[in-house]
């Protein structure tokens, strides 16, 4: 490390104590990753290691650096970070929802968005809001986002369910920070 020769490195499943132990060592606070099982049947980590791994910022640079992502920037109080591959404006948007499981309402650890691109036009987005509003379901909300515009719903475990459209994409693509741009109401 010393002559520039490894940029990152990375760990594979320490837990809390090690982690804590590794920080403790000289260039031990440099780890960029820790690689763990982590999927939606072994969520263990969610109680302590993540929340860690949070506070001292490993989880981020795993997506940013060892996958390849660019941070385009972070928002709601460095409590988000927007993430691309440079693919679209932005494949990840990380947020942080809360420090341990909660009810189903509020901010919380898990699952809590998906967002869902329904069309290519504000018009698709009307008819989807048409058909929805016939159907019963309730609007939750709706909002510009500058680089897309979208309808929220909650689906039957108060999980948010985002269905959008992408605006053109040359926004984008001339200023990646325009998705940072501030949320606006959105009238349709």
């Amino acid at each position: 490390m010393r002559a520039g020769k490894i940029r990152y490195w990375g760990v594979s499943n320490f837990n809390v104590d090690d982690m804590t132990d590794l920080a403790g060592v000289p260039g031990g606070g440099g780890v960029a990753a820790n690689q763990l099982l982590y999927n939606l049947t072994r969520r263990g980590v969610e109680y302590d290691l993540l929340p860690w791994c949070r506070e001292h910022r490993v989880p981020l640079m795993a997506y940013r650096d060892l996958l390849g992502f660019k941070e385009i920037g972070r928002i709601f109080d460095d409590k988000a970070a927007a993430l691309t591959s440079g693919r679209t404006h932005h494949e990840l948007l990380l947020i942080e929802v809360g420090n341990a499981p909660a009810p189903p309402s509020g901010r919380r650890i898990g699952f809590y968005h998906a967002g869902i691109k329904i069309g290519d036009s504000l018009d698709d987005l009307r008819a989807a809001k048409r058909e929805l509003e016939a159907a019963g379901v309730a609007i939750a909300g709706m909002s510009d986002h500058t680089v897309s515009q979208s309808l929220y719903l909650r689906d039957s475990d108060g999980n948010e369910i985002e269905l959008y459209v992408d605006a053109d994409e040359t926004i984008w693509k001339n200023n990646p920070s325009a998705v940072l741009a501030p949320i606006k109401p959105l009238r349709l």
